[in-house]
C-alpha cells in the first residue's frame, strides 16, 4: 500500500478508530528512551523515535497528503497530540515539520519542495530556527545578520541567537538583511543555510536546569548558493509573518497546558488534597481553562488545513496557552509542600516534578514573541487601538 493511499484511510477513519491505533502505535513502537520527560531531548537520543514515526509516515500529521503528511483534521491531530502526551512519548525535533515545511510548502520552488521536504520526512535534515539575534527578539525586524550577493552565492555575517536545539541540527532557516536603505521590515530575506558550512559556529546556551537547549550561531562570511533563497529577494518579513503564525498556532497548542494539568492531578493525588474542595475549585476553573484553549486550537488547525492566512489574532492563543501553563505550575508548586523543591522529580516519577514543571513554564511567556508585545499587536492589529 503506498503512503498516499495509507494517508487517505486516515481521511474516512472515525475519531476512535484513529485513536486507537494511534494508541497501539505508539505502546507497540515506541524505543527504549526517555518517557515523561520535561527537558527537549536531543536528537541523539530521540532519533529512534523520529525513525519509527518516518517509517510508519507520521512525522508531519499536518501536512497535505501530496507532500508527504498525513493531512490530518484538526479533530485527529489533537487525538495524536493526546495520545503523545498520555504515553509521556518524547517531542521529536519538530522545527522542520511544524515551521519550515509548511512554509516551503506555500512560498517555495518546485525545486525546493523536492530538495527539501522527503529529507525533514526521513530526518536527513533536522532544522533549527534562526530568527532571534541579541537585539532583534520580539522586535524582528531589527535583525542585523546580513547577507550580500556576491554572483552566485549569499556572503552571510551576523549572529542569531536562542536556536532551539541548534546543537543538534544541520540545517538552518535564517532571517537575514539583504537592503539597508528601506524600512526595517521591507529589506529581509528568508535563507537556508547548511550548519557544516565553513564560518558557522554553534555555541550552547544553558538554562537554569543546566539543560543546552537553545544555541547561538554565528556566521563569518559564510557562502550560500544563491538558489538557496526562499522567495524573492527582500520579501522575506511576509514569510517571517506566515511561519510565526504556524509557529504560534503550534506554541499555543493545548499540549503543554493538558500535559501540565495531568501532572497536577497525579500530584494532588499523591500528596493527598486531591479532594479537598478548595482545591477543586481552582482545579476544575484550571480544567475548564484547558478545555477553552483546545477548542480555539481546533479552529487554527481548521484553518491551516484549509490554507487560510492565520491572522495577528493567533496571539490570542499563545498568550492563553503560557499563561495557563505557568497557572497550572505554580498550582502544582502551591500543593507540592516540601516536595516542590526538589530538582529531580519525587519518588524518580518524572510527573511529579513540580519545581521541573514551574522551570519548564517561565520562557513560555518570552519566546514565540513576548507576550507583553504581543499584547501590542493585539491592540493595535486586531481593537485596531491608537498606538
Amino acid at each position: 500500500m503506498s503512503l498516499h493511499s495509507r494517508n487517505d484511510i486516515y481521511a474516512v477513519m472515525s475519531d476512535e478508530e484513529f485513536r486507537a491505533q494511534a494508541r497501539a502505535f505508539i505502546e507497540a513502537n515506541y524505543p527504549d528512551i526517555p518517557r515523561f520527560s520535561q527537558k527537549r531531548l536531543h536528537f541523539s537520543q530521540s532519533k529512534p523515535w523520529y525513525m519509527a514515526l518516518a517509517r510508519k509516515g507520521w512525522v508531519a500529521p499536518a501536512w497535505p497528503v501530496e507532500h508527504g503528511g498525513m493531512g490530518l483534521s484538526a479533530t485527529k491531530q489533537l487525538i495524536w497530540i493526546e495520545e503523545n502526551e498520555r504515553f509521556g512519548a518524547a517531542r521529536i525535533n519538530d522545527i522542520g515539520p511544524v515551521m519550515l515545511g509548511p512554509l516551503l510548502i506555500q512560498f517555495g520552488t518546485d525545486a525546493q519542495k523536492a530538495q527539501f521536504l522527503p529529507k525533514i520526512l526521513s530526518g536527513e535534515h533536522i532544522w533549527a530556527q534562526g530568527y532571534s539575534e541579541p537585539n532583534a527578539g520580539s522586535d524582528l525586524a531589527a535583525v542585523r545578520t546580513e547577507a550580500v550577493l556576491d554572483g552566485d552565492e549569499w556572503v552571510i555575517n551576523g549572529q542569531k541567537t536562542w536556536a532551539t536545539l541548534g546543537n543538534d541540527a544541520n540545517w538552518i532557516f535564517i532571517l537575514a538583511r539583504t537592503d539597508k536603505s528601506v524600512k526595517k521590515q521591507a529589506g529581509i530575506s528568508f535563507i537556508l543555510v547548511p550548519m557544516d558550512l565553513p564560518g558557522v559556529t554553534v555555541r550552547p546556551i544553558e538554562n537554569l536546569e543546566m539543560h543546552d537547549e537553545f544555541c547561538e550561531v554565528f556566521f563569518d562570511d559564510v557562502r550560500v548558493p544563491r538558489e538557496n533563497l526562499v522567495g524573492a529577494v527582500n520579501q522575506g518579513w511576509t514569510m517571517a509573518k506566515a511561519l510565526l503564525g504556524h509557529e504560534r498556532v503550534f506554541i499555543g497548542a493545548p499540549r503543554l497546558s493538558s500535559s501540565a494539568l495531568a501532572r497536577l492531578d497525579l500530584l494532588a493525588r499523591k500528596v493527598g488534597v486531591a479532594d479537598d474542595p478548595a482545591f477543586q475549585d481552582r482545579f476544575t476553573r484550571l480544567r475548564l481553562d484547558v478545555a477553552d484553549l483546545t477548542a480555539l486550537f481546533e479552529t487554527y488547525i481548521e484553518k491551516l488545513r484549509h490554507g487560510e492566512a492565520i491572522g495577528a489574532d493567533v496571539s490570542i492563543m499563545k498568550i492563553f496557552q503560557s499563561e495557563l501553563y505557568q497557572r497550572i505550575s505554580e498550582e502544582m508548586m502551591a500543593i507540592g509542600g516540601a516536595t516542590a523543591a526538589l530538582l529531580e522529580p519525587f519518588e524518580h516519577d518524572p510527573r511529579l516534578h513540580a519545581a521541573g514543571t514551574y522551570l519548564m513554564a517561565r520562557p513560555t511567556t518570552i519566546f514565540g514573541g513576548s507576550n507583553e508585545v504581543l499584547r501590542n499587536v493585539l491592540a493595535r492589529m486586531v481593537l485596531d487601538l491608537p498606538a
